[in-house]
């Protein structure tokens, strides 16, 4: 297509994280694609300067106050950027919300439904009209008054507070205590309270171990650290200064508190696992109040109908409300709200998304299945003239399931609207107007833009990592035969839409798992071998709590069931690797999650300087106090609060963003300091420390799988979820595997260009020569291809899915008749 200047947008000094003063003009009312290998600053132009730019012009058209109450980008570093409409974002983001948000809040459709029962539903004899909220779980009126509108209660007993009552306090037996100073600090509560905390606990009065466990007192009491009881009491009787006073909390109380109301989610998992729920005995698990659930529509009160899938849902409703038998106003009412509820559901269904039920959790959808709901949002927006900047809309999506995505996009494109998307798979760059291909490499071997015009034109740019792929025809990896070394079955899998499934693993060999969007993957791989094995090898198998699956939250309604019948005893470890974050501040970086900092710091505290001056290793961390700045505790930068516009974080004045002392940063290995080892990249620290096989090796793993980009202080919470779980992957290559480990992996190669997913191939069959299992949840055609094992779900999505279609060889896959996977195999084993 041929650029107008009046139809552009026009980048220049484009310069955010990256990129390189990059000038480009792109067309509007089009789909532009960018690509480029991961890490390239593909985000940091689509994202970090278009959108953020144009999210910045509006904030200034925003009155002052109001300005205060949004959470606002950054502004972009770019000279000037012209012809820029408004944007909507619509990214790659796990859900945190809590378990009360819903799908149906997300589409809008539970407010809809609610409205349908306030006007519209079958209300028993002499019951007032109810308002739409009454029949929310979420409102104090609409709550059931003894759950809260959770569907379970919460609590506690003495047997899962306290595991074993033959150790005394002081030995730990109330195992639900918080570790470190502040269960020390309840202990010597209890000693100035006058409580024995060195008789075993079972030994104790009634009384004692009752007031202990459940008293809801909160009595504030002098505390002397380390004293022993009768020290207390003597030093009491002096009226001492105490070190500190002390607030005793019960138990019980402190669960449950902990439980509902810490901001850590790692504190919130850990009472989690003391507390058992059982179903709510007022409401029946339907989180509503009484007088909300007499009220029916087509015979089923609104909890019943929010558990239906969106397709039964849009069925029903039409059904019910052509029904005759309502008065006039409420047969009107009926009639127009269902309509507006079925032509929702209608943009869901076209996007792949009809399996999913209104009351289904956020927390528990894939970024994919999220992005792919505010997309359907959008849809029905109607809006003219805005860019929509997309990240990759592909990922998590079967190829069966691609085409829809694709024509909702061609949907809002033809509605005057332009389509910025970020994006690696093939086919959707095939359909584009417009390629931007951003590199050549990543970090900072990219940052400069390689292609920019229509997508032929491609073909003859020689330095493009994406042309080999897109023009050449991409044949699978040659696959290697192997023969399983046993077999691991297990039979009556139950979990979420999987039911009383029997299914088989070959054993040391190269399994995925394929199906289309929603059909069962994760919930197999990421949840029932996880749940299922990790009991079993938590002891005698030596796997290592680090590697287990984290017990599930009590919201969490749903567990596991099912049998392993073979295969277990052949089986040492279990390793599941996603892409959650590898940390969830900044102070986790790369350096120190792959433990090669530890010897960094070993190194340094070697130096003669160091050893001078008494230096251990620990002075050389920026997480705790010695070598690390003062001022801003290591952090390296300040947050300056500017009221009306973002805040601003600046480099401290005081270390320059270095994170340590002056003095500490006096002592320089080859003429280095610690900060200006953290600064590098992988690549540059790599032939920095060749000659040091125990940082050296972590840095060739991290190479080797794509990351050599990346900065060794990279912060954990600027890593993309692809990025952090190629880093985990990295970290366990370290391991001296002797075999007979279970790796268990959800779809690695989202986020990743083709050139990075033969890279992490490549280590993957590392994984499996060496006697180990790997299985993968995956979408990529290309990777099914190369598998030994293929076990495809289906034949749908939700009810329609969790059933093996076929298991067997890729080739066996691809012959199978009704596998929606089959075609697409089929076509890349095809002889070319």
């Amino acid at each position: 297509m041929q650029l107008s200047k009046s139809g552009t947008v026009q980048v220049r000094g484009a310069r955010t994280h990256n990129l390189r003063n990059v000038d480009l003009d792109l067309p509007r009312d089009a789909l532009v694609v960018f690509t480029g290998v991961s890490g390239s600053g593909k985000s940091s132009l689509a994202f970090g300067t278009i959108y953020a730019e144009a999210q910045r012009r509006y904030f200034e058209s925003v009155s002052p106050y109001a300005r205060r109450l949004i959470d606002q980008v950054a502004t972009p570093d770019v000279d000037t950027i012209e012809g820029l409409p408004p944007a909507v974002a619509l990214q790659q983001h796990a859900s945190s919300g809590s378990s009360r948000s819903s799908v149906g809040s997300i589409t809008t459709v539970s407010n809809l439904l609610r409205m349908l029962y306030s006007r519209a539903g079958d209300y028993p004899p002499g019951q007032g009209i109810l308002y739409a909220e009454d029949f929310s779980p979420n409102t104090p009126q609409g709550a059931c008054s003894q759950c809260h509108g959770l569907g379970r209660v919460y609590d506690v007993s003495e047997t899962t507070m306290v595991p074993d009552p033959s150790l005394s306090i002081a030995e730990r037996a109330i195992a639900a205590w918080p570790p470190a100073w502040h269960g020390q600090n309840l202990q010597d509560i209890l000693v100035t309270l006058g409580h024995d905390i060195h008789t075993p606990r079972r030994k104790l009065p009634k009384k004692s171990r009752e007031w202990i466990l459940y008293t809801d007192e909160q009595p504030t009491v002098p505390v002397y650290a380390g004293f022993t009881a009768a020290e207390v009491r003597q030093v009491m009787r002096r009226k001492m200064a105490p070190s500190y006073m002390g607030t005793f909390t019960g138990v019980r109380r402190y669960l449950l508190q902990t439980f509902q109301t810490s901001k850590s989610p790692m504190m919130r998992k850990r009472a989690a696992r003391f507390l058992r729920s059982t179903l709510c005995s007022l409401c029946k698990g339907k989180r509503l109040r009484q007088a909300a659930l007499r009220i029916s529509f087509a015979g089923l009160d609104i909890a019943a109908l929010s558990h239906l899938s969106f397709n039964d849902l849009s069925q029903l409703l039409q059904t019910a409300a052509a029904a005759r038998g309502r008065s006039a106003e409420k047969q009107l009412v009926a009639t127009r709200i269902v309509a507006n509820i079925t032509e929702r559901i209608a943009t869901l269904q076209h996007l792949g998304l009809g399996y999913l039920a209104p009351e289904r959790a956020t927390p528990t959808l894939s970024p994919g299945e999220l992005q792919r709901l505010r997309l359907a949002t959008q849809l029905r927006s109607n809006l003219f003239g805005v860019i929509y900047v997309l990240d990759e809309p592909s990922a998590g999506l079967h190829p069966a399931d691609t085409a829809a995505l694709m024509d909702a996009l061609d949907q809002l494109r033809a509605s005057g609207n332009s389509l910025f998307i970020i994006e690696h798979d093939l086919d959707v760059m095939g359909r584009a107007d417009w390629l931007v291909e951003v590199g050549p490499g990543a970090g900072s071997g990219g940052g400069r833009i390689v292609y920019n015009g229509p997508p032929e034109g491609l073909r003859g740019q020689r330095d493009s990592a994406t042309r080999p792929y897109l023009f050449a025809q991409r044949q699978p990896r040659r696959r290697l035969s192997r023969i399983p070394l046993g077999w691991l079955r297990l039979k009556s899998v139950t979990r979420n839409n999987l039911r009383k499934l029997d299914v088989a693993f070959p054993l040391g060999v190269f399994t995925v798992v394929t199906g289309v969007s929603g059909s069962g993957k994760s919930s197999l791989v990421s949840l029932a071998l996880t749940e299922l094995l990790a009991d079993r090898l938590a002891g005698a198998r030596a796997a290592t709590h680090e590697e287990l699956p984290e017990a599930p939250p009590p919201e969490e309604l749903e567990l596991t069931r099912g049998e392993v019948l073979e295969g277990e005893d052949s089986i040492r470890r279990i390793v599941a690797i996603d892409q959650r974050p590898i940390g969830r501040t900044p102070r986790s970086n790369l350096a120190t999650y792959t433990g090669l900092f530890d010897e960094v710091r070993k190194i340094f505290a070697k130096t003669q300087l160091a050893r001078s001056r008494r230096y251990a290793a620990g002075h050389f961390s920026f997480n705790v106090d010695g070598g690390r700045c003062p001022a801003c505790h290591g952090e390296g930068f300040v947050s300056v609060e500017l009221l009306f516009m973002p805040s601003v974080f600046a480099p401290c004045s005081t270390c320059r963003g270095s994170r340590y002392t002056e003095a500490t940063l006096e002592v320089t290995y080859r003429d280095h300091n610690i900060a200006e080892i953290l600064a590098m990249t992988v690549d540059q620290a790599s032939l920095f420390f060749n000659d040091n096989r125990a940082i050296h090796r972590p840095l060739q793993l991290l190479q080797a799988i794509g990351l050599g980009y990346l900065t060794l202080g990279q912060p954990a919470t600027e890593l993309s979820g692809g990025e952090a779980q190629r880093v985990k992957l990295a970290t366990e290559l370290q391991r001296v595997s002797d075999g007979a480990t279970l790796y268990l992996i959800d779809e690695p190669t989202v986020g990743l260009h083709p050139s990075d997913i033969d890279k992490l191939m490549a280590q993957l069959d590392i994984l499996v020569e060496a006697r180990n299992t790997v299985i993968l949840a995956e979408h990529d055609m290309h990777v099914a291809a190369t598998a030994d094992w293929i076990i495809d779900l289906g034949p749908g999505a939700g009810d329609e899915g969790g059933r093996v279609v076929v298991a067997g060889t890729p080739e066996t896959v691809a012959s199978h008749p009704t596998s929606r996977t089959s075609p697409y195999l089929a076509a890349l084993l095809a002889p070319a």
